[in-house]
């Protein structure tokens, strides 16, 4: 039973609880993703289409200028230089947004969407390379066989490639976790991740109610920088139950006998474990996370 003054869990709209899931890091740490739904998604990668349209745009015309100015470059090596740019831009584009740090193209920002891994763990850069390099089989490719075939073609080859436009367009409107055909590859998926007002610092928030907790040297040492952020995550979540069961954690790891209010224990052993690994990136030494001696 959580502890009376401790926050309750916001409670999620009606219309979003249908794609909440629940996430088990591998700290042990159960987090509640929204997952986003088609209509997100669609518009997300149309804003991102138009950004890629405008680069080239862009591309072509400085491509024609260069034409123009250079009168003895072949046509041929211009196309093949336009052909050049346009597959890095629709493929380099997605990968080198979801690279980032926040995990997320202009087109999925803007809808305060990003990229996450199903298993809980890091999102690795192979499976943000397997998720977009399969967007080429799903999208691009059956567009660019139907845009550059002649009228002869035979009508079921263009039926054909219709319905392989469809299938994979149409496929996250077919699975619950409204996965596509790379996320479903890659083990990925897209989930909300609103902007947040910017918080108080929680080091030195309700410091003076801190001041009683004396956490020894070995207590504070017990974690790393990873669990640091993992743990600011949960204070800033707010999830009453979660505070509970990592508390009652970080209690039996350290050996902490105190009955203090949960988010206030928690609140002070943040404050003391990012006091302590500040201190110690001052003479060098980052500790990436528990096992890191």
């Amino acid at each position: 039973m959580p502890p009376s003054d401790a926050r309750a869990a916001p409670a999620l709209p009606p219309e979003k609880s249908g794609r909440v899931r629940s996430l088990v890091t591998p700290e042990g740490v159960d987090l509640h993703l929204v997952l986003a739904d088609a209509g997100e998604r669609a518009t997300a990668f149309l804003l991102d289409a138009a950004i890629i349209i405008g680069c080239l745009i862009a591309a072509s015309i400085i491509i024609l200028l260069l034409a123009l100015a250079i009168q003895g470059v072949a046509m041929e090596l211009l196309g093949i230089l336009w052909l050049f740019v346009f597959f890095g831009l629709r493929n380099v584009y997605f990968i080198a947004f979801e690279l980032r740090t926040g995990a997320a193209t202009p087109g999925k920002r803007a809808l305060g969407l990003r990229v996450a891994s199903r298993d809980g763990g890091p999102l690795t850069a192979d499976a943000i390379f397997a998720r977009n390099a399969i967007r080429e089989i799903e999208v691009y490719l059956p567009l660019t066989f139907l845009l550059t075939q002649r009228t002869g073609v035979d009508g079921w080859i263009v039926l054909a490639g219709l319905t392989w436009s469809g299938i994979f367009a149409l496929f996250p409107l077919f699975n619950r976790d409204r996965l596509r055909a790379g996320d479903l590859m890659a083990g990925t998926w897209v989930v909300r991740a609103p902007k947040r007002r910017l918080l108080a610092d929680l080091a030195t928030s309700g410091a003076d109610d801190r001041a009683r907790f004396a956490f020894s040297s070995a207590q504070i040492n017990a974690y790393g920088v990873k669990e640091l952020h993992v743990l600011e995550d949960v204070i800033r979540r707010g999830q009453a139950q979660v505070e509970a069961e990592v508390a009652e954690r970080i209690r039996r790891k350290i050996g902490w006998t105190g009955s203090e209010p949960d988010r206030e224990f928690l609140g002070a052993y943040y404050a003391a474990l990012r006091g302590r690994l500040e201190t110690r990136l001052l003479f060098g030494h980052r500790r990436k996370d528990k096992f890191d001696v």
